[in-house]
């Protein structure tokens, strides 16, 4: 017995080149908001079960920033499902409470679509946030 089902320690082909893109996605992400005068403060924040793509500060605003990368720009519009909201939702408040500086600032959950060929698309409170 070989392979991925042998050793769940092993992650398909598959599942390696889509963390891959994911990562890739989240630089272009940040570098694209970084020239619009955001700071990175936390990449990657939380894991399985949800998790924070990018928290970037500009000024007086913390924007929790879901990175989703598609093959065409409407499907990734489309990626950011409710339940997917809930888990990211769920994370930033336990983001927060290792942060409670950030409380005295604009929370945003923001969105930036990447498709290939295609300019990033940053949509600023892309939904709102319930906390």
């Amino acid at each position: 017995m070989s392979g991925a089902a042998a050793d769940p320690g092993k992650r398909s082909r598959k599942a390696r080149r889509s963390g891959l893109t994911g990562r890739r996605a989240e630089w272009f992400a940040i570098l694209w908001l970084t020239a619009k005068g955001y700071r990175l403060l936390e990449r990657r924040f939380g894991g399985k079960g949800g998790e924070i793509d990018l928290v970037m500060k500009r000024g007086l605003t913390v924007a929790f920033v879901e990175v989703k990368a598609r093959g065409r720009l409407d499907d990734a519009l489309t990626a950011v499902t409710p339940e997917k909201r809930r888990l990211v939702e769920r994370r930033i408040r336990h983001w927060l409470a290792r942060n409670p500086w950030a409380n005295d600032h604009h929370l945003r959950a923001d969105a930036v679509f990447l498709a290939p060929w295609r300019r990033p698309c940053h949509v600023p409170a892309a939904f709102a946030l319930v906390l």
